[in-house]
């Protein structure tokens, strides 16, 4: 109990002196967490839950449409079957593609196409309606045939996106999991470096306009920007969910993007100093809270943010750019995603439902599921498989 108050203490008297003003380098004040080595659960254990969660989802929810929720989803799902083999999910994403025309937005006249939120048919330069890209290109590279046309729309939208002379299309930072990870699969399709060199000048923009790098976090977008906006207790606010798009982009993006290449040093840099932040100031339980350095901002268990998470440390650590020392950030992840997150059903709990930001006050359940959750979790667990077949 004594270790509990002086923890308290210590909590206390940083948000007493912080109160409302700046924070001067990363605010890492987080309660110690202990050393976690357990060791990874089996790849058979990991195909148990993976099959749990997604024929879940897939036998109570229909194919829906092309929007960002949606394609997030089949971008966990693309990952379940990759370590899988379970031809019903590919099938499931492939039946999806083709219900949606291989498109996102509809839109085929270029004067009116703009990127302003929004579900109109319009908003084909809006990164939201071009997440489904990731998928369809993911599917064509399975096609033996190569089926132009499940890439046509991907190519037609991107290519002409990146002959115009804006820089600022990705103005909230759930638009870097949507689109950065489409204009690499592009560049390994077509070896255009343009597809690189506007990745980096669009991420640039994001990055000069909602990048706090005294604590390697992200804003939502601008109406978020400290000290305009503060925490109930007179803190930054960095939204997780906002956080995990960005993470979880940075390694889908790092997955593609070649070595040699300039732009990627910088890349690498932004996720590496993102994860030593957000290991400070993950839960004792394993999650993350919805405002990543004000756990008071909005309480209780989230399920979106913690997977995307999990998700990039894992595959950092799979892919030799994250060290093991995050090792122990990852266990206690998955055991919040296994044993709390995931119920008995197979039913994804706990997952803030479509918003931008840490609502004070908001409850979560065991029943607050949302497609976009499941893809994150699928995530996680698809990398889990992969890590647990390098250590056995």
């Amino acid at each position: 109990m004594s270790r509990q108050l002086s923890l308290f203490a210590i909590m206390f008297f940083f948000l007493s002196c912080t109160n409302n003003n700046e924070m001067d380098g990363n605010p890492l004040f987080p309660f110690p967490l202990e050393e976690d080595d357990t060791l990874p659960p089996s790849t058979g254990e990991i195909i148990k839950i993976i099959r749990s969660a997604n024929d879940y989802w897939q036998s109570t929810n229909g194919y829906e449409g092309a929007s960002w929720d949606q394609a997030v989803y089949h971008t966990g799902n693309m990952a379940a079957y990759e370590v899988t083999g379970e031809e019903k999910y590919r099938s499931y994403s492939l039946e999806w593609a083709e219900r949606n025309h291989w498109k996102g937005a509809a839109s085929d006249d270029k004067s009116k196409w703009k990127y302003k939120a929004g579900v109109t048919g319009d908003n084909v330069l809006f990164a939201d309606w071009q997440a489904c890209f990731q998928v369809y290109i993911d599917l064509y590279n399975l096609d033996k045939d190569k089926d132009e046309r499940k890439i046509a729309r991907a190519k037609e939208i991107m290519g002409y996106q990146i002959n115009t002379v804006n820089n600022d299309y990705w103005w909230w930072v759930d638009a870097l999991y949507m689109a950065m990870p489409v204009m690499t699969r592009l560049y390994k399709l077509t070896n255009d470096i343009e597809y690189l060199n506007k990745l980096y000048i669009y991420f640039l923009y994001t990055k000069n306009s909602l990048y706090d790098s005294k604590n390697n976090l992200f804003y939502r977008d601008t109406k978020y920007l400290f000290p305009k906006h503060i925490t109930t207790s007179g803190l930054k606010d960095f939204w997780s969910r906002g956080n995990g798009w960005a993470f979880a982009a940075l390694a889908r993006v790092l997955q593609d993007f070649p070595e040699d290449n300039a732009y990627r040093n910088e890349f690498v840099q932004v996720y590496k100093d993102m994860a030593k932040t957000l290991a400070a100031f993950q839960q004792k339980e394993g999650y993350w809270t919805r405002s990543i350095v004000d756990p008071n901002q909005s309480t209780g268990y989230e399920t979106s943010g913690t997977a995307f998470f999990i998700y990039g440390f894992l595959w950092g650590v799979n892919n030799g750019i994250l060290d093991k020392s995050y090792i122990s950030t990852i266990n206690r992840g998955w055991k919040y995603l296994i044993n709390i997150a995931l119920q008995d059903d197979g039913k994804i709990g706990y997952v803030q439902p479509v918003g931008e930001s840490a609502i004070h006050g908001q409850q979560l359940s065991p029943n607050s599921t949302a497609d976009f959750g499941v893809g994150a979790f699928l995530l996680a667990a698809s990398e889990m498989y992969k890590f647990s077949k390098n250590e056995y």
